[in-house]
């Protein structure tokens, strides 16, 4: 049985990935931020969740200790959590910039540096981000700037690892989705064309697959998850 971490499991991707993982019989630790999430995730004899806030550094990387001495092995990360923001250049502010990366980029790496430590040292494991289309494309970028300055980073942070991790079974992926199918998603855009959107547990399949054995030929993968949007 693999033993994988999910953060931000209790999302609207979240709850899919977990689900998701739980059916393929994994082992999931799952981390929420609030003792209130926990209602949001199921019961199962294989998941295992914490409550943590991981732009916490110190308490991220001590989780992070406690799960690999529980577990000793852990073969795989999801790191979902995230946040988002609307605004060109004119209406983004550089605390706004900073609050982004705090989100998308801080709350990955945390997770990221002791966790790639052990997979190295145990010469296997797999790191998936979740990247965006508009930390690739400028045009759909140039009015989510700071959001897009935040998750570009994941990209870069990819490579790096890679290139070290270059010749060990140990990889690291960022997968890059168009607009999710979310309740929040149609609410605020109700006149799009839903079918053309990723749905979560679509998504769900393609992360089981990277985890899976059958992704173990991958190499600095970036997928780009868009379905027709």
């Amino acid at each position: 049985m693999k033993t994988v971490i999910i953060t931000g499991a209790n999302g609207n991707l979240g709850t899919a990935v977990t689900n998701a993982f739980l059916a393929k019989n994994y082992k999931v630790i799952a981390t929420v931020r609030k003792e209130e999430d926990l209602k949001e995730l199921p019961q199962h004899k294989n998941l295992q969740v914490e409550v943590l806030d991981l732009t916490n550094e110190e308490k991220t990387e001590a989780f992070v200790h406690k799960i690999i001495d529980q577990h000793k092995t852990i073969d795989g990360a999801l790191l979902l959590v995230g946040g988002f923001a609307m605004g060109d250049i004119s209406a983004t502010k550089s605390e706004d910039v900073k609050k982004q990366i705090s989100l998308n980029f801080d709350t990955a790496y945390h997770v990221t540096r002791p966790l790639f430590q052990h997979m190295m040292e145990q010469n296997k494991g797999k790191i998936i981000f979740i990247g965006a289309r508009p930390a690739l494309q400028a045009s759909a970028g140039k009015n989510l700037i700071a959001y897009g300055l935040s998750k570009s980073l994941l990209f870069k942070l990819a490579e790096y690892l890679n290139a070290e991790a270059k010749g060990k079974n140990v990889t690291v992926s960022v997968v890059a989705p168009s607009t999710i199918d979310t309740e929040p998603n149609r609410k605020s855009m109700p006149d799009a064309d839903f079918d053309k959107w990723v749905k979560p547990e679509a998504l769900a399949e393609v992360l089981e697959f990277m985890i899976s054995e059958k992704g173990n030929v991958l190499r600095e993968p970036v997928l780009k998850v868009y379905n027709n949007a």
